[in-house]
């Protein structure tokens, strides 16, 4: 594709999903994450001609006036919109399919210090909230939206919306998935959870399995209806003062 036809599609892509986009001369000179993926094509070119370094420090100059870190090994589709930019951090072995909107601080990261493929492969019309991590090599399905400040560490499957600290599904396919299973929140907490609800469990056991009276409160109940007699009785002979 020619690249004045590139830089015209990724600008009109600005304008169909950023209401306070207003003009191209305005996406052109004002948008700092359009700039970031221009300048990462450049950068990703000399990575695959082996100009290694050259590539770094082309990336790093991006990253100096946009605040947008991408290596230039990461590879990126078409009409990606990195809202806002700042702090945006995507990783050597990335991949990012067409039609992506990212919004600031999210992170496309690795795992460990292993080589080979360690970082995620987002696909088509993914939209990822602002500080959302995701992390290893993972895929996230098509048409997914990954909440803000999620952390990510599992696939995702398409068409569905992930939220939390880790991330667990709560829709998919325009259908909202409901957590019964303690063991389906993956969550630090999980083990006390289940271990709380079990200990509920045997107490509701322990408590059905006792033979209970047929009137449990009735002692109370004839207590509160001879209190009210008695008082009934006292209102006969004091009233307004009389009898003092």
């Amino acid at each position: 594709m020619p690249l004045f036809a590139r830089i015209r599609e990724d600008i009109n892509s600005v304008l169909e999903r950023d209401p306070a986009a207003r003009s191209r001369l305005e996406v052109l000179t004002c948008y700092p994450g359009l700039w970031a993926v221009w300048i990462q094509r450049l950068s990703h070119a000399l990575w695959r001609a082996r100009l290694l370094l050259m590539a770094r420090l082309v990336s790093q100059v991006a990253r100096f006036f946009t605040g947008v870190d991408i290596h230039p090994g990461a590879q990126l589709g078409r009409r990606l919109f990195i809202d806002h930019a700042m702090g945006v951090v995507i990783g050597e072995t990335a991949s990012v399919g067409n039609d992506v909107t990212m919004y600031q601080g999210v992170t496309l990261g690795g795992t460990g210090k292993g080589h080979g493929k360690r970082h995620p492969t987002v696909c088509d019309g993914v939209f990822i909230g602002n500080n959302a991590n995701v992390l290893g090599n993972i895929t996230v399905g098509e048409n997914s939206r990954i909440g803000a400040g999620s952390v990510v560490l599992a696939d995702v499957p398409p068409n569905s919306t992930v939220v939390g600290v880790p991330a667990h599904i709560v829709y998919c396919n325009g259908q909202r998935v409901l957590i019964t299973d303690p063991h389906d929140v993956k969550d630090p907490l999980s083990d006390a959870l289940i271990a709380l609800s079990s200990r509920v469990e045997e107490l509701e056991e322990r408590i059905g399995s006792q033979a209970q009276p047929a009137e449990p409160f009735a002692a109370e109940a004839a207590e509160r209806e001879a209190y009210r007699q008695e008082l009934e009785r006292l209102r006969q002979y004091v009233s307004m003062g009389e009898g003092i």
